[in-house]
């Protein structure tokens, strides 16, 4: 399978900065997105034990912009509606120790990183087919996601 490679939407200089990016992984392009506003400007330190408790399903993800028909879910502050994504969930953590493991090399502290971009946004579609009954035939679509984040160092 060829992959296609994209680049980032956001360029930062400097020296303080890491960044990783996963290109065309197969989680659901609102679960990534709203996963991706949540955890913007918050620190990596905070973002991955949280997410860990997604997978478990003791925290949910605030669902602000997909969030027709999401029930309310307890614990969350400032918002009702929420999900609990956890495919998309560990695809972050993976992501997320990639970045950390990108800062290391460069020389940062990685007890101190800030996440400052974090985007997801939707990739090819693979093209596939639903057998049915009577010799008939329902196309349906794999989605993918590009998934990019850029961490800086705070003190």
């Amino acid at each position: 399978m060829d992959m296609a490679r994209t680049l980032y939407s956001r360029s930062f200089e400097g020296d303080t900065y890491a960044r990783g990016k996963v290109n065309e992984i197969q989680v659901s392009p609102k679960h990534a997105m709203e996963i991706a506003s949540f955890i913007r400007n918050k620190r990596i330190s905070e973002v991955i034990p949280y997410l860990q408790q997604v997978i478990e399903g003791k925290k949910a993800i605030p669902f602000r912009r997909f969030n027709r028909k999401v029930a309310h879910k307890r614990g969350l502050s400032g918002w009702d509606a929420g999900r609990f994504p956890k495919k998309a969930s560990r695809a972050y953590i993976r992501l997320l120790n990639s970045v950390i493991k990108n800062a290391e090399y460069l020389g940062l502290d990685t007890e101190n990183l800030e996440i400052v971009h974090a985007a997801a946004n939707r990739g090819r579609a693979f093209r596939g087919i639903f057998p049915r009954a009577m010799g008939r035939a329902t196309p349906k679509r794999r989605e993918t996601v590009n998934i990019e984040i850029v961490v800086r160092e705070v003190q």
